[in-house]
C-alpha cells in the first residue's frame, strides 16, 4: 500500500528504522535512485517536502528525448547516452511513454538548413541507437507541407522527420516511485527536511516536518543523497558545504490551447526569429507549445508565467504557423518550470550544459545535480554504484544495479508491442464491468497492468462510489490516486496524478467540489484543511491562465 491514509503511520515507523540510504527529493531522479537502490537490496527511504514530481518533473515538455539540440553544443556524449536511454524508459513503462514523430522544417535563413538536418540526424540515429523503423527521413517542402499544412510556406526548403518519444512527466515519476514502494522502499511525500543530524561530523539523520501536520519525526541512515533538484543549494547551506559549483534556475513555459483552435496534426521541433527552438504537440485535443528559456531568481516552488513569456510564445507560434493568428484569448491552460542546470560563467541559458554532477562534502553528503528526465535511471546507477562502493567499505555488500530491464508499476503489460493489445483486451474487461469503452481504454492507457486494481474499486467500493456523488470515471482515479499513489491534496489530484489542470482545465472545474468533498471523507480533513486545500487549488487554476504580472485578482483570498 502506497496509500495517504497511511502517510503518518509511514513518518512514525520510519522513525524507527536505520536505513542503509536516505534520499531527499521526490522528483524523477529521487525517485529513480529509491528505486535502484531498494531493487539492490537496500534499506531505502525518500522523504520530498512537497508532493511527488511538484517541482521540475511534472513542468517539462513532457518528452523523454534524445537531446538533438546538444548535437549543436557538440555534447556528443550526452546525446549517445541519453539517446540510447530513451528505448529503455519505453520499454519498462509502455502506458506512459510513447514514440511520437516530430516534423523539423527548415526555412531559408533558419537554425537549421537541409544539409545540416539531414546529417545531424543521421549522426543522431547513429549516437542514439536508434532502431531502423525509427530513422530519420528528410522531406521536400510540398512533403513537409502535406504532413502539416499548418507550417509557413514562405521560404520553406523541407523538413527532418525523427522519432522523440512523448511522455507525461509527472506519472512516470509517481510509477518509478510506486515500483520502488513494491520493491521495500518507504516514499512519504510532504516532508521537509529542517536540518540534518551528525555523528562525529558525518552526517547521519534529517529532521523531517510533515508539512501536513505540523509534527516533526527524526530520521536515520549510513548514507544521505540530496537530489533535490532546485533546492540542491538549500541542502547544501544546511549542510554548511555550498561551495565550488553552484545551481542556475532557468524558466521555461508552455501553453495550452484548444485543437479546435490550433488542429496541429503533426509534432513539431521549430526555430523561433531569436534562433531558439520551440516544440509544438499534440495531445488529448490540446496543442501544447514550449519553452522559453530565461535565468530566474525568484521562488522556485511556484514559478510563474509572465504575460512576456506567454507573448513570446503566441508569436513563436505564429512566427512558423501564421494562419492560426493566435491570440492571448485563445490559451487555455499554461504551466512554467524552473530547470536546475549547474552554473556556468558568461553562458546563454539555453547554452548551459544539461549534463548531471555528483559532489560528496566533508560531512559525507551526496548531492546529484543538473541532467534530464530521459537520462534518470542511468543517473540513478551511478548514484547508487558510488554508494554501495562506499557501503561495502563499512562492510555491507549488495548486488550490480538492474533496472534497464526492470518494467516501473504498470508496466508489466509484455513489452511495448504488446501494449495495443493489452488496451484492447482490457478496455472489453472494462465495459463488461459496466464502463464505456473509451473510459475504459483511458484508464488502461493510464494505469497500464495497474488497471486490475483500479477495476477491483468497481466491485470492492460500490456503496462508496454512490455515495460519493462521482461518476465511476472519475472515482476510480481518486479512489486510486488516495489508496496507491499517496495522493493528499487536490491539487497531487487535478496536477500530478492526471495533468487534468494542464490538459482539460474545464473537468478541473466541473468536478473539483465533489472531489474535494470525498476527499475530505476519506482523510478526515479538518473544515480548515478543506478550506486550505480547496483554495490551493483554485489559486493554481487561477495561475494556469492570468500571468503573475497581471495583477488583477492574482492572488485568491486566503492563500498565503
Amino acid at each position: 500500500m502506497f496509500s495517504s491514509q497511511t502517510r503518518v503511520n509511514k513518518l512514525i515507523e520510519m522513525e524507527q528504522k536505520q536505513y542503509d540510504l536516505l534520499v531527499i527529493g521526490g522528483g524523477i531522479t529521487g525517485s529513480g535512485i529509491a528505486l535502484d537502490a531498494t531493487n539492490r537490496g537496500m534499506k531505502t527511504a525518500l522523504v520530498e517536502m512537497q508532493d511527488f514530481a511538484a517541482g521540475t518533473s511534472s513542468r517539462s515538455t513532457k518528452l523523454v528525448h534524445g537531446g538533438l539540440r546538444y548535437l549543436k553544443q557538440f555534447e556528443v556524449k550526452m546525446v549517445a547516452e541519453v539517446g540510447k536511454e530513451r528505448a529503455i524508459v519505453y520499454e519498462n513503462g509502455p502506458h506512459v511513454t510513447t514514440p511520437e514523430w516530430m516534423l523539423l522544417p527548415f526555412h531559408k535563413g533558419g537554425t537549421f538548413g537541409k544539409f545540416s538536418t539531414s546529417i545531424g540526424l543521421r549522426v543522431y540515429d547513429f549516437l542514439a541507437g536508434v532502431k531502423r523503423s525509427e530513422r530519420r527521413k528528410m522531406f521536400s517542402a510540398n512533403e513537409t507541407m502535406n504532413k502539416e499544412p499548418l507550417v509557413k510556406s514562405k521560404d520553406l526548403k523541407g523538413g527532418g522527420y525523427y522519432v522523440e518519444y512523448k511522455t507525461d512527466d509527472a506519472r512516470l515519476t509517481i510509477e518509478v516511485a510506486k515500483e520502488a514502494v513494491k520493491r521495500g522502499a518507504d516514499l512519504v511525500n510532504y516532508s521537509k527536511v529542517e536540518e540534518f543530524i551528525y555523528k562525529n561530523r558525518k552526517v547521519a539523520g534529517v529532521v523531517v516536518s510533515d508539512q501536513l501536520s505540523k509534527k516533526q519525526y527524526k530520521i536515520y541512515a549510513k548514507k544521505i543523497v540530496n537530489a533535490a533538484g532546485p533546492w540542491v543549494d538549500t541542502l547544501r547551506e544546511k549542510d554548511n558545504s555550498k561551495k565550488g559549483k553552484q545551481l542556475q534556475l532557468t524558466k521555461g513555459i508552455h501553453l495550452v490551447i484548444d485543437q479546435k483552435r490550433f488542429p496541429l496534426t503533426q509534432a513539431i521541433y521549430f526555430d523561433t526569429p531569436d534562433g531558439r527552438m520551440v516544440f509544438a504537440i499534440p495531445r488529448d485535443g490540446k496543442t501544447y507549445v514550449g519553452t522559453t528559456d530565461t535565468v530566474y531568481k525568484e521562488d522556485a516552488r511556484n514559478p510563474r508565467m509572465t504575460s512576456k513569456d506567454r507573448q513570446y510564445v503566441i508569436d513563436a507560434i505564429n512566427y512558423m504557423f501564421p494562419m492560426v493568428n493566435m491570440t492571448v484569448e485563445d490559451v487555455e491552460s499554461s504551466w512554467a518550470g524552473v530547470r536546475p542546470l549547474i552554473h556556468e560563467e558568461g553562458k546563454d541559458p539555453s547554452e548551459i550544459s544539461r549534463k548531471d554532477e555528483i559532489w560528496t562534502s566533508d560531512s559525507g553528503l551526496i548531492t546529484i545535480a543538473g541532467g534530464k528526465l530521459t537520462g534518470y535511471r542511468k543517473m540513478a546507477e551511478v548514484v547508487v554504484n558510488s554508494v554501495a562502493q562506499q557501503l561495502q567499505a563499512e562492510g555491507l555488500t549488495f548486488k550490480a544495479g538492474q533496472t534497464k530491464n526492470l518494467p516501473i508499476s504498470g508496466g508489466d503489460v509484455g513489452g511495448s508491442a504488446n501494449f495495443p493489445l493489452y488496451v484492447e483486451e482490457k478496455a472489453k474487461q472494462g465495459v463488461k464491468l459496466g464502463l464505456s469503452y473509451e473510459v475504459a481504454e483511458k484508464l488502461t492507457k493510464r494505469y497500464g497492468s495497474n488497471i486490475d486494481v483500479v477495476y477491483g474499486y468497481m466491485k470492492d467500493e460500490t456503496v462508496k462510489m454512490k455515495e460519493s456523488n462521482l461518476p465511476a470515471s472519475v472515482f476510480l482515479q481518486v479512489q486510486y490516486g488516495i489508496q496507491e499513489e499517496m495522493v493528499s491534496k487536490p491539487v497531487d489530484f487535478f496536477i500530478r496524478r492526471t495533468g487534468a489542470l494542464f490538459f482539460d482545465i474545464q473537468w478541473v472545474r466541473r468536478w473539483k467540489e465533489p472531489v474535494i468533498n470525498y476527499m475530505a471523507k476519506e482523510l478526515k480533513w479538518t473544515a480548515e484543511q478543506t478550506t486550505e486545500y480547496s483554495l490551493e487549488l483554485e489559486q493554481r487554476l487561477h495561475e494556469a491562465v492570468v500571468p503573475s504580472d497581471e495583477k488583477k485578482n492574482d492572488r485568491i483570498v486566503g492563500i498565503s
